[in-house]
């Protein structure tokens, strides 16, 4: 059910992210969602891999400073209140978020949202209990 991401540590100057990209495609590690965060002095680049184990081992033998975080994938209606429909029962159970990304795949109207939460099991729980679909983590490394 939980998602194994990879956060690699980056220098913010240009150029910082071609790196790590050219080392997972020479793993042959393919990305499914990624976000990138940034402040004036590092980013964190945060990706969904098909083999985050393999896309670790790859990076930090490549001297990328790496760590796997859970996460979770949850189905949400790709519709305008799609998004808000899902963080209100996160809002609505005081659930803090530490960060979220989306992407759309091949389901028609659909979209899946990733979340990290401190908690990530109550998030589970209250997330389950309000009938939203948590997406298996095999399904998200296989999109």
């Amino acid at each position: 059910m939980k998602i194994k991401q990879l956060s690699i540590f980056l220098q913010n100057k240009m150029g910082s992210l071609a790196k790590p990209l050219e080392v997972l495609t020479i793993a042959d590690v393919n990305i499914r969602a990624m976000c990138m965060a940034d402040t004036s002095e590092f980013g964190i680049l945060r990706l969904v891999v098909d083999d985050p184990i393999k896309g670790k081992d790859a990076l930090e033998e490549n001297n990328f400073l790496v760590k796997i975080t859970d996460i979770i994938g949850v189905e949400m209606n790709d519709t305008p209140g799609g998004l808000t429909s899902v963080l209100d029962i996160i809002k609505d159970n005081l659930i803090d978020l530490e960060y979220l990304y989306a992407f759309s795949h091949e389901k028609e109207d659909k979209a899946i949202l990733l979340l990290h939460a401190e908690d990530i099991d109550k998030l589970i729980d209250v997330l389950s209990k309000n009938h939203i679909t948590i997406v298996p983590a095999e399904e998200v490394y296989n999109l």
